[in-house]
């Protein structure tokens, strides 16, 4: 191809080097690559620290489910042992009365006996 000086306009070639470098071009590969790659490892980190943080959250409710179990069947066993204490404690007020008449009647009986 001959070159036309005559025909040559200088305003050409800056406009054409102008539109070429404004012109869009396609993002280098491996610019890209390393970006979705990035952004794939972020996401990655957040679904794996939300999974972490979720089974934490289960091993606290859990470890606190059977705390509150333990206590309740600390209590339950502190107030059935209060509540046989108190029957033991009756049934030997009632002994001890009982105890007490017979050993009225004997008296009693040992005042009759000796008149």
């Amino acid at each position: 191809m001959e070159f036309d000086r005559e025909n040559h306009n200088p305003t050409d070639d800056f406009e054409q080097e102008l539109a070429e470098a404004f012109a869009r071009r396609p993002a280098l590969q491996p610019q890209a690559q390393n970006h979705a790659r990035r952004s794939q490892q972020n996401t990655e980190r957040i679904r794996n620290r939300t999974a972490l943080l979720q089974r934490l959250a289960a091993c606290l409710v859990l470890c606190a489910a059977l705390a509150g179990g333990f206590a309740w069947r600390n209590h339950e066993e502190r107030r059935k042992g209060e509540e046989a204490r108190q029957q033991v404690l009756t049934a030997l007020r009632i002994t001890n009365h009982a105890l007490n008449e017979v050993k009225i009647q004997l008296a009693a009986n040992d005042r009759d006996r000796q008149q």
